[in-house]
């Protein structure tokens, strides 16, 4: 499986992209970054592709605009999670991440190994 190089700039736009979003936690994950709620992934960069968890209505909706698409490697795609097509308007993204953030809050808070 080929990972793609994550450039400075895709993470510092992901970065920004993010802390619209309130209580949103960006970290580092496999080279590249992602945000969290309580412990909870809903968005991450691979490549230069910011992708975003989604309950099923909001998978079909986005699904359906041009340039969304798989997330992650092409061989095995991150089951759940949509791109955002890279044309969107940076408002845009932002909602879809407003939205992928807001269905993963109402996950339990992820409980770190050892202390549960």
């Amino acid at each position: 499986m080929q990972m793609p190089k994550h450039s400075d700039e895709a993470k510092n736009y992901f970065r920004a992209l993010v802390a619209e979003v309130p209580t949103a936690e960006v970290r580092p994950l496999f080279g590249a970054v992602a945000a969290f709620v309580n412990g909870n992934m809903f968005a991450g960069l691979f490549g230069d592709d910011i992708g975003v968890k989604l309950d099923p209505a909001g998978l079909t909706e986005l699904s359906e605009i041009p340039g969304s698409g798989p997330f992650g490697p092409e061989e095995r795609p991150m089951g759940g999670y949509v791109s955002l097509p890279a044309d969107m308007p940076d408002s845009a993204k932002t909602a879809w991440l407003t939205r992928a953030h807001d269905h993963i809050a109402t996950l339990p808070p992820k409980v770190k190994k050892g202390q549960g």
